[in-house]
């Protein structure tokens, strides 16, 4: 094989199948992973000039690292992952869910965490390994919706942070991109998500097809590791006291 490889967490959908296919158009070898979406990975997968699926269940962590080290044995030039596959459930600041937040640590930190790990550790790759971790524009703009989300974001805030500290090959990176709304989510409406997009400095609806080119970009390695790029419009600068799905309700 001739191309990079990269892996992609939740690349079946959402943003995940985005950053998959914009890379997929750049040239790379591009693998799937999915957890419950097979067919949408499947069909993905055929419809690019490179790519396979893998599977595994990221509420396991260790079925996560044993899948970053299945992959690292077997790809030639493995220079990418991307954190993108995360759950987005909902309790409070006032009791939290302790299966949410159980799910949440292991699905949306505790996971990628390790497959970071692995992916550095193990991974064979020329130029350098890229590491790109999706975080949240609101870990700088909190507010106490989606209490457990938002812990387990910041806990990978964090991991990253130190995962970046802690490299020794100069040519590796590790990063975060925090995007601010761009897809309707949770039980939004259409509408709602119309106005929910627009909550930024800008007034604008983010593209999601930023983020993809994002992700390219940090794939060359051009920032110092440890970098997290905002794409929102300047809604990390805000001061938001709910989830804008629930601002934009409050409007409606």
């Amino acid at each position: 094989m001739t191309r990079p490889a990269i892996l992609i967490t939740g690349g079946a959908k959402r943003i995940g199948s985005l950053v998959a296919r914009r890379f997929a158009r750049a040239g790379w070898h591009v693998v799937i992973h999915y957890g419950q979406s097979e067919a949408a990975a499947r069909a993905l997968a055929e419809s690019l000039p490179s790519a396979e699926v893998v599977c595994c269940d990221l509420s396991r962590p260790d079925e996560a690292e044993a899948m970053a080290m299945d992959l690292a044995g077997r790809l030639e030039d493995w220079r990418m992952l991307v954190n993108s596959a995360a759950v987005f459930r909902f309790d409070t600041a006032e009791r939290l869910d302790p299966a949410v937040l159980a799910e949440a640590a292991a699905v949306n930190a505790e996971a990628p965490a390790r497959l970071a790990q692995a992916f550095l550790r193990s991974a064979r790759a020329r130029g350098g390994r890229r590491v790109v971790d999706l975080l949240d524009q609101k870990l700088v703009n909190l507010n106490p919706d989606f209490f457990s989300y938002t812990m387990a974001k910041a806990a990978f805030a964090a991991a990253m942070a130190m995962q970046a500290m802690a490299l020794t090959a100069p040519a590796d990176r590790v990063y975060g991109l925090a995007p601010g709304a761009m897809l309707p989510s949770f039980d939004q409406a259409p509408d709602e998500h119309q106005v929910s997009g627009r909550m930024n400095l800008l007034g604008r609806l983010n593209d999601p097809q930023e983020l993809a080119e994002a992700a390219l970009f940090l794939s060359e390695g051009w920032l110092a590791s440890g970098q997290t790029l905002f794409i929102d419009s300047g809604q990390h600068l805000l001061r938001q006291p709910r989830d804008v799905l629930y601002l934009a309700r409050g409007l409606a």
